[in-house]
């Protein structure tokens, strides 16, 4: 590092009844390599001034608004050296745009925005700032994704899997089963309201991590698609359920699954990826295993931190094997790697960004499958991706 201090992180949302928010501070906190100091978590200045005493930061460095937090840090000489998004997706631009322009460095949740149209003005602003600016895909941070990866991109001829046929993914959740928006429970209100979350529901919130999991790990890109999506749960005005039909780059075909109102299950996302000679499977709640299975051989299981693992998958592992590593750990990676690049950034900006650390090319093809899956839905056929 150039300098002696941590990367200074002001975050905006995270307040009162926020699950991400506090997310975002431990996984960046995690290495030592960052530190909250400032925040606008709340559109209630009362409510955001709270917040302070919970993350125990200067009460004065909590805003009012997130205006306010980025005019009044651009004029410290301890500032905040980025800022994160993790608030409802119609500010996801508003955010980053504002940040951008003042020469602050971001890190948003996903999706980037909450409409194509949208992103595709970010990306613009993106380019133009010529700053470090990341998409938190959380599932991009853990160990045994990278392995898949790395087999995945070991060249078709003479890999593990053979050439790419078959990718199956789901993400079931049950958590919207019930109507539990007109409840007042604040995590369902907004996402299930068009205005905040954009039009994209359950393929908005979890959909988008499921398609980025295939494009991520495959090294594919998605051409068409075919989507179905539904609305469940009675006067519900976003989707709570979607199941689509992918075609990939290389003529692989795919299918994805997305649901809300999967009864039952937590926090199901699951990947498999089939060849000509063998195939991977992987589960977000069963991290630390990676299966792979051979079409004439005996199953083989890769564990976390194991020492015959890639280069990439060793990287990012922090405890000897047996030790199981979660959510908070492979958030905690997206963190490592956006430091190791703004301080690259700092010192040459002509740094380039980890290429295994989602951007705003993720962010321009989530918002891309959004778009298209609404538009599939309504035409009932394919559509060009």
């Amino acid at each position: 590092m150039t300098e002696t201090h941590k990367l200074r992180m002001g975050l905006v949302g995270g307040g009162a009844g926020a699950f991400i928010g506090p997310v975002h501070r431990m996984a960046a906190e995690l290495d030592g390599r960052i530190e909250l100091v400032a925040g606008a978590f709340s559109s209630s200045a009362e409510r955001s001034r709270a917040a302070a005493g919970f993350y125990k930061i200067d009460p004065e460095r909590a805003y009012a608004s997130w205006e306010q937090m980025l005019a009044a840090e651009a004029q410290r000489a301890d500032g905040i050296d980025f800022v994160v998004i993790a608030t409802p997706n119609d500010l996801h631009l508003p955010i980053a745009k504002a940040a951008l322009q003042a020469g602050i460095p971001v890190v948003s949740d996903k999706p980037a925005t909450a409409t194509y149209a949208e992103v595709l003005e970010l990306e613009k602003a993106v380019v133009q700032a010529g700053l470090p600016y990341a998409l938190t895909h959380t599932y991009a941070g853990y160990s045994l994704v990278r392995e898949a990866r790395a087999i995945c991109a070991s060249g078709a001829p003479d890999s593990v899997l053979g050439p790419i046929r078959k990718i199956a993914v789901e993400y079931l959740q049950g958590w919207l089963s019930r109507p539990i928006e007109q409840t007042g429970q604040k995590q369902a209100a907004w996402r299930s309201d068009p205005a905040r979350n954009g039009p994209g529901g359950a393929i908005g919130d979890i959909g988008t991590h499921a398609f980025h999991l295939v494009e991520y790990v495959t090294g594919l890109d998605t051409t068409a698609l075919h989507a179905t999506l539904r609305s469940v749960v009675p006067a519900r005005t976003v989707d709570d359920d979607c199941t689509a039909l992918l075609k990939l780059s290389n003529g692989a075909a795919g299918v994805l699954m997305a649901s809300q109102i999967a009864a039952g299950e937590g926090n199901g996302l699951r990947l498999r990826v089939y060849g000509e000679r063998a195939s991977l499977h992987w589960a977000q709640e069963d991290p630390n295993r990676l299966r792979i299975k051979h079409l004439d051989g005996p199953e083989e299981i890769r564990h976390a931190a194991g020492s015959y693992l890639s280069a990439d998958a060793r990287a990012v592992s922090r405890l000897p094997g047996g030790h199981p590593e979660g959510y908070l750990e492979a958030f905690a990676v997206l963190y490592r790697e956006f430091a190791d690049w703004l301080e690259a950034w700092r010192a040459d900006e002509s740094a380039m960004a980890p290429a295994t650390l989602p951007g705003i090319r993720a962010g321009v093809r989530g918002m891309r499958f959004i778009e298209r899956a609404i538009a599939s839905n309504e035409s009932g056929e394919w559509v060009e991706f």
